[in-house]
């Protein structure tokens, strides 16, 4: 209320304004539809016209552009060569600081900050060390986008965790859809986030991204099990999942303004039914899940688990084998992954093969580096016991690796 509106940047505005000039909704632009609201006229008033949120500075902003919300002036002088203005602390900081410590003191324990790429880290290097001061546990998640960032939104802007979806995400994306191969993995943890791995959250679906088993993405909920084996395991930092996820849920519908894109949407009054199948009615019980929905949602309830409970998982060291078998009889390193995670006090072997039609039978090796590595001796002789699957411990690494399978072997001297 105390901004300068006849200025389209002052460092202390809270918004970037076009003067002189009125907002102008785009054209056919009716969420409602056939609906009328309450208090729905036609009109709507802004004077003067602000900047869109994703930066569009013109009072007649396109349909697809974020007219809906307005960006905030943190101190950057977009139209005249992005200059700083950062001393003093602007006023739209302190007043983000204060919006942030009133939910904090709610109880909030944690926020996932949208597009944190689009607020400069000069402003999370600020406030996120003033909101641990308020209270220390509190986790900061950044979406960000650019891979080159990352370090900066982790050290400079003090960020606990950023998604890794321009890396692995995209990555295991084009493996599930029998696309990709196994180096953009190796590419992930080699290049994008080598040295912060831990510090990167892993997940398949989200609320931007299509639904797994959506004729969009890769139609058969079942080609995520390898893809989110790796997910869970290849690093110690956090898995997310998606709700429905777990069932199968395909997004299926025009649901809307969202329409009939593979996402569940965000935008419109809609459900997500295979989800709703395992609520049955506020009994949660899953009781109307089919058999291979069932199956899924063991799979994950089990990996999950395993990656919450297992010391390797959660905290140890990792070392890829993709060069120590590519020469192996039936080892296709394009669709079969194999790394192991390690602490002094558990060893792991996480195998998966992305192939939606093939069975492997290769012997893997463990080079005599690797284990002596891992704190192994290799003249020993070991069992290795599935973790993720269960059965009986195998004598050997003379494995059978179905379609879509993944495993987790733990080492145990005999």
């Amino acid at each position: 209320e105390k901004d300068d509106k006849t200025k389209a940047f002052a460092p202390n505005n809270n918004f970037y304004y076009l003067p002189g000039e009125r907002f102008v909704v785009p054209a056919g632009y009716n969420p409602l539809g056939a609906l009328k609201g309450p208090g729905e006229d036609g009109k709507y008033t802004e004077f003067p016209a602000k900047a869109t949120g994703n930066d569009v500075f013109a009072a007649a902003p396109k349909i697809d552009d974020w007219f809906e919300t307005v960006k905030l002036n943190y101190g950057v002088d977009y139209q005249h060569l992005h200059q700083t203005h950062f001393e003093p602390v602007p006023d739209t900081w302190k007043k983000m600081r204060d919006i942030l410590v009133f939910w904090t003191e709610k109880g909030v324990d944690g926020f996932r900050c949208d597009m944190a790429e689009m607020v400069p880290v000069e402003f999370w290097a600020w406030v996120i060390p003033e909101l641990k001061k308020v209270k220390p546990p509190l986790v900061f998640i950044g979406e960000a986008y650019n891979a080159k960032e990352y370090s900066t939104y982790l050290t400079k802007g003090h960020f606990d965790f950023l998604y890794d979806k321009v890396g692995l995400y995209d990555g295991l994306r084009r493996l599930m859809r029998q696309e990709g191969t196994t180096d953009d993995i190796t590419h992930v943890w080699q290049k994008e986030s080598n040295g912060f791995g831990s510090h990167m959250l892993r997940f398949l679906e989200n609320h931007d991204e299509q639904r797994i088993a959506s004729k969009e993405f890769a139609t058969d909920p079942r080609r995520a099990i390898p893809a989110m084996t790796v997910s869970a395991t290849l690093g110690s930092g956090p898995v997310m999942l998606y709700m429905g996820q777990e069932v199968g849920e395909p997004a299926l519908g025009t649901e809307g303004f969202s329409s009939a894109d593979g996402r569940t949407s965000i935008f419109d009054y809609w459900g997500v039914p295979e989800h709703q199948k395992w609520m049955n009615q506020g009994k949660f019980d899953g009781a109307k899940l089919s058999a291979e929905q069932k199956q899924l949602r063991d799979f994950y309830v089990r990996l999950l688990k395993l990656a919450g409970s297992s010391e390797a998982i959660r905290g140890g060291r990792f070392y890829e084998l993709q060069d120590a078998n590519n020469l192996s009889k039936e080892y296709d390193q394009r669709k079969i992954y194999t790394f192991v995670r390690y602490t002094r006090g558990q060893q792991v072997l996480v195998v998966v093969n992305f192939s939606d039609t093939k069975t492997y039978k290769p012997n893997l090796l463990i080079p005599s580096a690797v284990l002596q590595r891992m704190g192994l001796d290799p003249q020993h002789v070991y069992t290795y016991h599935d973790l993720l699957n269960g059965g009986e411990a195998k004598a050997s690494l003379n494995l059978t690796l179905e379609p879509l399978s993944a495993m987790v072997l733990e080492l145990k001297a005999k």
